[in-house]
């Protein structure tokens, strides 16, 4: 392989992971209510904007950070017990057309509480390149494919080792039947919200200081996120890992051996094709009863 085509990967492989973690909180939320969360790209906003702020005010990185994913927990919290569960016995659409109109909220509010100027975070580890086979990669790149591979580990322990785990799982299984042996879906849905919150502003952070964030930088990002999803199989956890690289590696082939402004063309191009052809995508999407 050509160093060229391993610069193409490189960076493929670096969005791929962004849109990875994206997709992981769509699919999250999707197993525990059969809702699709439209407002999962304003949680990767509110992420790199909150870490953002707070590390121009002072505060240390690695600080900044974990208030800033604290931070949007806590919105995603809110957003759980305050607007779905307020309205779960009502259809699916509606229940999305209120993650619409929480997305489009949460937007409006970034411009009062930040503006709509475009904000930047340092890299967690310098900005000199380094090379690998001829490939420049940036650091932060590197940070991005770690952290991406530690929290789909985190995430298989979590699932199969704790008791909330557990009961997440149960619950996108067969909804009924995890209430009949005692598990409250109430608390399954917050925690739901919560973690897919925490995803997307771990994935705000690591992706500012490439390509710096603001007010509306959730909006594509939430779109892809969601492509990925779907190209992976809506509800599968290995899928929405394996649909946010492809999609990655195929956004930065397209750009690099075509043209640049094919890239945010081909996530919706694929998205569409594997409804077409694959409606279950490459791992086969899962079934789940809505709240």
């Amino acid at each position: 392989m050509s160093a060229e085509s391993l610069q193409f990967v490189a960076g493929g492989l670096t969005t791929g992971a962004i849109y990875a973690l994206v997709a992981l909180g769509f699919s999250i939320i999707f197993n525990a209510s059969g809702v699709i969360n439209f407002a999962q790209g304003e949680f990767v906003m509110i992420g790199g904007m909150s870490a953002a702020t707070l590390f121009a005010s002072g505060m240390a990185l690695p600080v900044a950070i974990a208030c800033a994913v604290g931070a949007a927990g806590i919105v995603g919290l809110m957003l759980a017990k305050f607007a779905v569960g307020r309205a779960r016995r009502a259809d699916v659409v509606t229940l999305i057309i209120i993650t619409i109109g929480a997305s489009m909220l949460l937007r409006g509010l970034a411009q009062i509480v930040w503006d709509k100027r475009i904000h930047a975070l340092p890299s967690l580890s310098g900005h000199r390149p380094v090379e690998l086979f001829g490939a420049t990669i940036l650091p932060q790149s590197l940070w991005v494919l770690a952290v991406t591979i530690a929290v789909v580990a985190m995430l298989s322990w979590f699932f199969g080792q704790t008791r909330l785990g557990k009961a997440m799982l149960a619950t996108s299984y067969n909804r009924l039947a995890a209430e009949l042996v005692g598990i409250d879906v109430r608390i399954v849905l917050l925690a739901s919200f919560g973690l897919a919150a925490v995803l997307g502003a771990i994935a705000g952070v690591l992706i500012a200081p490439i390509t710096f964030v603001s007010y509306d930088s959730g909006v594509m990002l939430g779109l892809k996120g969601f492509a990925a999803a779907i190209l992976g199989g809506l509800g599968s956890f290995p899928g929405a890992v394996v649909g946010g690289l492809t999609l990655g590696l195929l956004e930065s082939l397209a750009a690099g051996y075509l043209s640049s402004a094919y890239k945010d063309v081909i996530a919706f191009v694929v998205m569409l094709a594997v409804l077409l052809v694959m409606p279950g995508g490459i791992l086969g999407a899962r079934t789940s009863a809505r709240v």
